[in-house]
């Protein structure tokens, strides 16, 4: 029997942090994250979410997209603060995801402007 693929459990961990504080459920959130204590795992769900972020700063008018950059060079300063501390990178993560719920309400308000 073959282990699961990191990335894609990442991916999908990634996706489910999002769904539950979309749903407003953010104990709901932390649950999705309380049970992987290993940071190699944690890192992975952390790269899902910084590369949609990236992805979707890229659709944000210039002023925002800046501003979208400069939070995820802070997120990157929480993470290497956090490096080999579960519970450390488990609040970048939330945090993470949050950036990203920001960003996706920035490009809807924007798409609203120019609409």
């Amino acid at each position: 029997m073959s282990s699961p693929d990191p990335t894609a459990l990442g991916r999908e961990r990634a996706d489910q942090l999002l769904a539950r504080l979309e749903d407003g459920d953010g104990p709901g959130a932390d649950a999705v994250l309380a049970g992987v204590d290993e940071v190699r795992d944690l890192v992975y769900v952390g790269a899902a979410l910084t590369s949609r972020a990236r992805s979707e700063a890229r659709a944000l008018p210039p002023a925002q997209r800046a501003q979208a950059n400069t939070r995820q060079l802070n997120l990157g300063t929480v993470r290497d603060a956090a490096r080999d501390d579960p519970a450390a990178l488990r609040v970048w993560l939330r945090r993470s995801a949050e950036e990203l719920l920001l960003l996706r309400s920035l490009k809807a308000a924007a798409d609203r402007i120019a609409g």
